[in-house]
């Protein structure tokens, strides 16, 4: 036998071999399932397809709109023939807006602060009023850093230094707000582990279970 026979003999033993069997034969084809003829791809029927307000593409050639101009309501400029609005003075959202209520306040204002809540104060106070100071802080830094945007929209060119000083005082009394609470949660933790080691001592009444 020729080298070419004996390759292609071989060759085709190799491919007898690697086909399944004649029973596994019919799980390698599948069926669709419609027997339609598949159809082209659909066309985009949408006419703005490519308008875009973000990328200012503008109108598209011979394109209308459904209001005119004309018939846009023009804004009210002068401030006196605009309608009055009757306004909650007491409302909790001015607890946002500086005393004289203005966009943002004055260095003068900003500048008229106290020193930070100490921790030797804070340890005198009960959680209650811990709560209520820590929430008075947050609603302070949220003044300031709503103004300070407000001052940047402006360009007011002022009132950053003083702002920044105050919020500084804030941030040192939330500190100490936190470093009190951490000292009573180990003091109690402490405590805790020093009852579960005394017999005598039952934590759970109630329930008569003890924790580890």
């Amino acid at each position: 036998m020729s080298v070419p026979s004996r390759l292609f003999s071989q060759g085709l033993q190799i491919r007898q071999s690697s086909l399944p069997p004649a029973f596994l034969l019919p799980s390698l084809f599948t069926s669709s399932f419609s027997t339609s003829s598949p159809l082209s791809a659909r066309r985009d029927g949408n006419p703005n397809r490519g308008v875009s307000a973000l990328r200012r593409t503008g109108l598209r050639r011979r394109q209308t709109l459904s209001v005119k101009p004309e018939d846009l309501p023009r804004p009210v400029t002068d401030s006196k023939e605009r309608s009055e609005i009757d306004v909650d003075p007491n409302h909790g959202l001015w607890g946002f807006f500086n005393r004289e209520r203005f966009p943002f306040a004055t260095p003068e204002y900003d500048n008229s602060h106290g020193r930070a809540w100490t921790v030797q104060e804070l340890r005198g106070k009960d959680f209650e009023d811990l709560h209520k100071l820590w929430w008075v802080c947050v609603r302070e830094r949220n003044r300031l850093s709503t103004e300070s945007y407000e001052r940047g929209k402006a360009k007011a060119g002022y009132g950053e230094y003083e702002a920044g000083a105050r919020e500084e005082e804030v941030k040192h009394t939330q500190k100490a707000i936190k470093h009190v609470l951490t000292e009573r949660w180990y003091a109690w933790e402490d405590a805790r582990m020093l009852a579960e080691s005394d017999p005598s001592v039952n934590l759970y009444p109630k329930s008569g279970v003890r924790c580890a």
